[in-house]
């Protein structure tokens, strides 16, 4: 039929995978079956993603509190689960605006749907593709919602794992970083299997089986995405110890944990 969209959901995408593993529905036969393998060699993965979505609250609720920043870029937005980063930020400031993009059909008909706005703030949702920056950059949607002369927060949630080469991810960020005035702020996880490398690779493999790619970064190797930018304390650490809520977070096991976090402050 013409105008249909392919959905391609005879392989997994990493938004639904994320979804299943954490009680959604809106996710398919592949999606299950990567999560499922996952789990497997893998038992932590509901935890791992539960800190990160902690993860993601904290910050984006700090740079709206802490850091007065009342406009957003989401980039792999990932199928809503309330509450989202609009929520989040507009209860602090409820005039902020968020755009959200996302590469995946699922995701955007979802959060068109789901994820509705502050009546004075606003949201709007781009289909655009990390890996073509300029999909974003000169999508109408975040030239019209996003004043480019005051800072933005640029939020790199659990996405830059799915770019595996390393020149091509680090590029595609600094592309989206360099058109940021100087006084925003980037908050990125970023996968690593430093700490479990062996259940981890079972988890990659897990994926990629299904479809989806999986690149897990070194300490290293994460902390170049914040390079000419200003770290914020504590630096580039595993995401449960990035200013935790709660002390409790910290028992977590290192083991359970797959991902680097850090938020920076562009000069």
């Amino acid at each position: 039929m013409s105008g249909e969209v392919d959905l391609q959901t005879d392989r997994a995408h990493g938004a639904r995978i994320y979804d299943f593993v954490l009680g959604g529905k809106d996710n398919y036969a592949a999606d299950r079956a990567a999560a499922e393998d996952s789990l497997r060699v893998w038992p932590a993965l509901p935890v791992h993603m539960r800190v990160n979505r902690q993860f993601m609250h904290r910050a984006s609720r700090f740079l709206a509190t802490e850091c007065g920043i009342d406009q957003f870029l989401d980039v792999g937005t990932g199928i809503p689960t309330s509450p989202n980063l609009h929520e989040v930020v507009q209860q602090v400031r409820p005039d902020a605006r968020v755009v959200y993009t996302d590469n995946d059909p699922v995701v955007l008909a979802h959060a068109r749907a789901l994820m509705p706005s502050t009546a004075r703030g606003r949201t709007a949702f781009a289909d655009a593709d990390l890996r073509d920056p300029d999909s974003i950059l000169s999508a109408p949607e975040f030239r019209e919602l996003l004043d480019l002369d005051e800072p933005v927060g640029l939020m790199l949630i659990a996405v830059v794992h799915f770019i595996e080469d390393d020149d091509e991810a680090l590029d595609v960020v600094r592309r989206i970083i360099d058109v940021l005035p100087s006084g925003s702020f980037v908050a990125a996880t970023i996968a690593t299997d430093d700490f479990a490398p062996e259940l981890l690779a079972g988890v990659r493999e897990a994926y990629r089986e299904h479809g989806e790619v999986l690149r897990f970064r070194s300490h290293a190797q994460a902390s170049r995405f914040f390079d000419g930018l200003e770290l914020l304390d504590p630096g580039v650490v595993q995401m449960h110890k990035w200013r935790p809520d709660e002390p409790r977070t910290l028992q977590i096991p290192e083991a359970d944990i797959a991902m680097y976090a850090g938020i920076a402050r562009k000069p």
